[in-house]
């Protein structure tokens, strides 16, 4: 796997923190066989041990322990150390859909570029998602308060027998429409991370569908639906499909 290429930046000040945290909790001598498994992996962590925190934390989260943010900017870190690109970029991703900001969506672009991956680009469709998880609950209500205001002015006017033309009842409509979708769509929206080597792109979802591309570990792509065991991606521009489980969900 190529070297990762990595900025210093402010993102990853977090992480010293945590260490120090984690340092003071391993001085204190609480590494034991009976203890807590995260404080076990935030012990290890500390020392440096990170391979070894790695699947403890990963363990922990398979059987439903939340994950906060500090075992996901240790997670990432941890990856980082081990040059593992693709779960390097997964965690960034988790922690990027918890706390949208340009920062975390520029380095997650940076380390894939210097990477050869795709998915990552910060272009319109990215933005947009990033615009809506910072802003999108007060652009709503305002939309909402005015599709109100404008169904309430039609309403009062049908009240006194008043004419409404047509086209401003069309033009009402579509635009409460337009509200609608933009409330549900972005909600729904999923991303994934191509999660092993040589992952095959199909035409149907079915294992007898031509294959149309393949796709190696570590590409972001685009969720737009799923069918059984398989997944409907958006991927260059393309419908294809392809295992639920050759993919980390977002």
């Amino acid at each position: 796997m190529q070297a990762i290429a990595l900025k210093k930046s402010q993102f990853f000040w977090h992480l010293a923190v945590f260490v120090l945290l984690a340092g003071q909790l391993s001085a204190q001598g609480i590494v034991s066989a009976g203890m807590n498994p995260i404080r076990r992996a935030d012990s290890l962590f500390a020392t440096g041990a990170t391979a070894e925190a790695i699947p403890i934390y990963e363990t922990a989260m398979a059987t439903g322990q939340p994950a906060t943010d500090a075992m996901l900017l240790k997670l990432a870190f941890a990856h980082e150390q081990l040059a593992d690109v693709p779960k390097l970029l997964y965690y960034l991703e988790v922690y990027f859909d918890r706390h949208p900001s340009e920062a975390v969506l520029r380095k997650m672009n940076d380390i894939a570029r210097a990477n050869g991956l795709s998915g990552y680009e910060t272009d319109d469709l990215n933005y947009f998602y990033l615009f809506y998880k910072q802003y999108g609950q007060y652009l709503v209500l305002l939309l909402l308060i005015l599709g109100g205001y404008v169904t309430w002015v039609i309403v009062a006017k049908s009240w006194r027998n008043e004419a409404t033309p047509t086209s401003q009842k069309w033009v009402t409509l579509f635009y409460l429409l337009g509200v609608w979708l933009f409330i549900n769509l972005p909600e729904g929206y999923k991303s994934g991370i191509i999660s092993r080597d040589r992952v095959l792109l199909r035409s149907a979802p079915s294992g007898a569908a031509p294959v149309v591309d393949v796709v190696g570990r570590g590409h972001k792509v685009n969720i737009l639906g799923s069918q059984d065991i398989w997944l409907r991606v958006f991927w260059n521009n393309k419908l294809y499909y392809l295992r639920k489980d050759q993919v980390w969900i977002i």
